[in-house]
């Protein structure tokens, strides 16, 4: 697969640790999706997947469920 077909199947940039920028598979792991939303930038909140899962709850940030856990 060349590099512009392997593109083409990701819709998000996201920032990297390293300071650089890589793309993203539409579907987020909640580690891929703290970064991409820039909860550590934006947020105060010391735990940062406390604030996904109120996404989660509050206003239905979408998932999926697999064996009966959402991922």
């Amino acid at each position: 697969m060349d590099n512009a077909q392997h593109n083409s199947d990701l819709s998000a940039i996201l920032p990297g640790s390293d300071g650089g920028c890589g793309f993203c598979h539409t579907v987020m792991t909640e580690e891929e999706l703290i970064r991409f939303l820039r909860i550590p930038e934006i947020s105060g909140a010391v735990n940062h997947h406390q604030v996904i899962e109120n996404l989660k709850r509050k206003h239905g940030l979408p998932r999926i469920h697999l064996c009966g856990k959402t991922v």
